[in-house]
């Protein structure tokens, strides 16, 4: 399994200032307080009160186009999809900043061909490369989903039904810790249309709302998610380049038909590979006091900012290197935001992160409180892999089939050796226990236990008195099922034999190598048992201390209250 150790990528993309920024903020507000430096084009420069230098991956200017942004930065990425990376793209900041424009999430066909997004972009470059010549010999299945969290619900916009009769959407943790998502409706694709005419419905379907920073704005995050499964073939030497499928190649999935299981094993295998790209479109941060938000907007307000906020404390958690060096527990668990972003964030995949900034002094808090937050995310590191399993594992007539084929093999393996055996020739093609003439011109017992005349001319008595040679009649050669055993076909079984005893060994060792990872995952469970069995033990006398005092002050307090009753008796006494 290829195994890839990277950092999370953050792109900063400025946009301009709009007409409807130059008609709403105050005209002091209204100039630009970010630029970028000729001479280190990575850096963005923020002139505040003073002057603030970031430095990111990639940097877009407000005169960066859409293809700008996919060419440089999101391009590359296509390709570590197609190879079985798990891919992320997220855009984050403040509202109004242009995220869901970047993104592409509302793409719709009125929409200028100029101004399109990343996500038509990059399943218009996927489709092409399915058909490529490069990937002409793997076969391809392809489904989409649509889900939004609102207010903390999971919401699933391309399912069937309305409200309450739409599946629930949970967050799963299969063994292995990848995040999956149940009871969401993946739909299969076969074309670039049937994409954007489903991102396009679940577009509709998703919570927007107006306020006074953004007449559109998005009242909830979006992922929208490609699942991509192939399969391709591996030669026995380890290369790529596959033989032709029996069927035709394309995005329909292959069928683990008896016809493919038929081929030779030392040609090579189907391996299965199977990959996710997220497009995440965050709503944006924003103040209630800029936003006039009343009743329900309010709401969403209060809910968008906390999952931004549990957003931000796993950013922190694993991207600022002082926070780093003594957190040892990562806040997934505190939004569905950042449950959903696990994998994405410092797991398995490679992630990309747009910050959308605005330019204008107005917002100068929000834009510096991004920056700084995309700068952490430069720190955080990504284990991905290539999520790759040999092709049929979860079919059952392919194990069926495997199985059945294999005990044949060994059958006829051992059907062979036992003739071969049986007939006194080892797996080299030499006899074994009787002598035979020799060429030295000693005589030798001849095979049917009597002396033979030697080569060089001299007789000894013979079988039938006549001195003449006796050899047996019977054949060297041994044969298995009326096919002679010669020497060759003895050194290919005797071959394979080996091979098989050297896979086995192999098989033993990757099933020792688990059976020890298992027996130390167990004693570290067990250590952590004792541990927390210790604590629990301290923690419980602890209690009980704190309990026992709490008696003996209630009892001290009853004993005091008795005595002043008692002297305020004596008291009265004396009185009368």
């Amino acid at each position: 399994m290829s195994f890839e150790k990277t950092s999370v990528q953050v792109a900063v993309r400025i946009r301009p200032i709009t007409s409807e920024d130059l008609v709403n903020l105050p005209t002091r507000f209204q100039k630009s307080v970010l630029s970028t430096a000729p001479y280190a084009p990575n850096q963005v420069i923020v002139a505040g009160e003073k002057k603030q230098y970031f430095s990111y991956d990639y940097i877009f200017g407000p005169d960066s186009t859409q293809k700008d942004v996919y060419d440089r930065a999101v391009l590359k990425l296509i390709d570590k999809f197609l190879e079985g990376y798990n891919v992320t793209i997220l855009a984050y900041g403040q509202t109004s900043s242009g995220k869901t424009f970047t993104m592409g999430t509302s793409d719709n066909d009125l929409i200028d061909p100029d101004d399109k997004g990343i996500i038509p972009r990059a399943v218009s470059t996927l489709f092409s490369s399915m058909e490529s010549a490069q990937y002409k010999t793997r076969k391809f299945s392809i489904k989409v989903s649509f889900i939004e969290i609102y207010n903390e619900d999971l919401i699933d916009l391309l399912g069937e039904g309305d409200g309450e009769s739409r599946p629930q959407v949970l967050i799963r943790e299969d063994s292995k810790g990848n995040i999956l998502w149940s009871g969401l409706q993946e739909i299969k694709v076969n074309s670039v249309e049937e994409v954007i005419s489903h991102l396009t419905r679940g577009s509709l379907n998703r919570q927007t709302g107006a306020t006074d920073m953004n007449a559109k704005s998005s009242r909830s995050h979006a992922i929208f998610s490609v699942t991509l499964a192939q399969q391709k073939f591996i030669s026995s030497g380890g290369s790529s380049p596959s033989p032709q499928p029996d069927q035709k190649s394309g995005v329909r999935p292959p069928s683990r038909s008896n016809s493919r299981l038929s081929r030779r094993f030392d040609e090579g295998e189907w391996v299965s590979v199977t990959s996710k790209f997220h497009f995440v479109d965050l709503a944006g941060s924003e103040r209630l006091k800029r936003t006039s938000a009343v009743g329900e907007r309010v709401k969403e307000g209060i809910s968008i900012n906390s999952g931004l906020l549990a957003l931000g404390n796993v950013i922190s958690a694993l991207g600022d290197p002082n926070k780093a060096k003594h957190t040892t527990h990562i806040p997934y668990r505190d939004s569905k935001l950042t449950r959903l972003l696990q994998d994405s964030l410092g797991g398995n995949a490679q992630t990309l992160m747009i910050a959308c900034v605005s330019p204008a002094e107005y917002n100068l808090v929000e834009t510096v409180n991004t920056l700084k937050y995309a700068n952490r995310a430069r720190n955080i590191k990504n284990n991905a892999t290539i999520n790759a399993e040999e092709a049929g594992w979860n079919d059952v007539e392919h194990l069926q089939t495997l199985v059945m084929r294999l005990r044949n093999e060994i059958k006829i393996l051992k059907a062979a050796t036992g003739v071969i055996n049986s007939n006194g020739t080892s797996t080299n093609g030499t006899t074994s226990g009787r002598t035979t003439p020799s060429l030295n011109g000693t005589t030798t017992p001849s095979l049917n236990g009597r002396t033979t005349p030697n080569l060089n001319g001299r007789t000894t008595p013979s079988l039938n008195g006549r001195e003449t040679p006796s050899f047996t009649k019977r054949s060297s050669t041994p044969s298995f099922s009326g096919i002679p055993i010669t020497s060759q076909h003895s050194q290919q079984l005797s071959q394979q034999l080996s091979q098989q005893q050297q896979q086995q060994q192999k098989n033993q060792n990757i099933n020792n190598k688990d059976i020890e990872l298992l027996e130390d995952q167990l004693q570290q469970l067990k250590r952590s048992y004792i541990k927390l069995s210790q604590r629990y033990a301290k923690t419980s006398a602890e209690l009980a201390k704190h309990q026992d005092n709490d008696v003996n002050n209630n009892n001290s307090n009853v004993g005091d209250r008795n005595s002043l009753s008692v002297i305020k008796e004596v008291d009265d006494d004396d009185d009368d």
